[in-house]
């Protein structure tokens, strides 16, 4: 890539963040009793004297590992993927999936892997699932690292609270007022999306660092991330996407680049028995938001055996709980 075009990227990048005053942004109001954290910075933790220096350092360190989680490419990553790419902000900006509601609410139940899950575990499914990878191991300096990170971010919040505004990606709800179309949803990808995350959908790079993630493909996220639920990824797209300009897209064009966006192939969802349609169903609970084990252009959806870059399928990690 020559260098006109990777500053051509970064501006990209850069400008509509430095030019935020001059595009309308339409994100959802509060609700009427929400729960409302603004979730500190940098600054303000240099700047805390009652932080220990040397917590200061782990906290660092894992906000280090947040933003650049590529560093850990080919170890914990076999992705293209960073934390950062579906938590924007640093992880702080509600309506992109906030991370520090996970140090206040949990340990609890989680539907997905039907069992209470501690702060660790949660962390851990994002390294399965969203970077196709292999968690820290429980316990260790990276990990340690990362927990601080999401509990300083909880500075000052509510524990326990959980009617909280801005968290998570369900806003647009679970199903779409008209069905979500794939065609349509192309449409709005070529007229929006292309231009960062490429026609092909695998992103784009500058000196061989990940500037815009890839969206499908060996690179992007597996079939069991959260991302390819359609509504997940809708109401991530419809509050976040296009980069600068968010609230822009109408919820049925969210709901549509969504559709267009999750009918693509990825890695294999970790949890795979062999048989996509028999993985769906044991899954149903999860699986019935997205598109996988379904047939599309005369295929099944995850039918393989791909695991992308990872040399294996399923990280020990991810195993069942029980206090019976």
């Amino acid at each position: 890539m020559n260098k006109l075009i990777a500053f051509a990227l970064l501006g990209a990048v850069s400008l509509p963040l430095m030019a935020e005053n001059s595009v309308p942004v339409q994100l959802p109001a509060f609700k009427e009793g929400q729960y409302v954290h603004q979730a500190p910075t940098v600054d303000d933790l240099m700047n805390d004297e009652s932080i220990k220096p040397q917590l200061k350092e782990v906290i660092l360190k894992g906000r280090d590992l947040f933003m650049n989680t590529q560093q850990k490419r080919g170890e914990y990553v076999f992705n293209d993927m960073n934390c950062k790419s579906c938590h924007m902000g640093e992880g702080r900006m509600n309506w992109s999936g906030p991370v520090w509601p996970a140090a206040t609410t949990l340990p609890d139940f989680r539907g997905k892997n039907q069992h209470v899950n501690s702060l660790e575990e949660r962390i851990a499914g994002c390294f399965s699932f969203s970077m196709n990878g292999k968690p820290p191991e429980y316990g260790s300096d990276d990990m340690l690292a990362l927990v601080a990170y999401h509990q300083w971010l909880a500075k000052g919040a509510q524990v326990y609270e959980t009617n909280i505004g801005g968290r998570g990606f369900s806003h647009l709800g679970r199903e779409p007022e008209q069905p979500a179309d794939y065609e349509r949803g192309a449409q709005v990808y070529a007229d929006n999306c292309a231009v960062c995350h490429g026609a092909d959908g695998q992103g784009q790079h500058v000196d061989g660092k990940v500037v815009f993630p890839p969206l499908w493909g060996d690179n992007s996220y597996n079939w069991g991330a959260g991302m390819t639920r359609v509504f997940t990824a809708a109401s991530f797209i419809k509050n976040n996407m296009p980069l600068g300009k968010p609230g822009s897209l109408s919820d049925q064009q969210a709901w549509d680049v969504a559709m267009f966006v999750n009918s693509h192939e990825r890695p294999q969802d970790p949890r795979y028995t062999g048989d996509a349609k028999e993985t769906r169903e044991k899954y149903n609970n999860f699986h019935k938001w997205t598109r996988y084990g379904t047939e599309f252009n005369g295929q099944i959806l995850g039918q393989h055996d791909n695991s992308g870059d990872k040399p294996f399928l399923k990280p020990d990690v991810l195993r069942p709980r029980t206090f019976d």
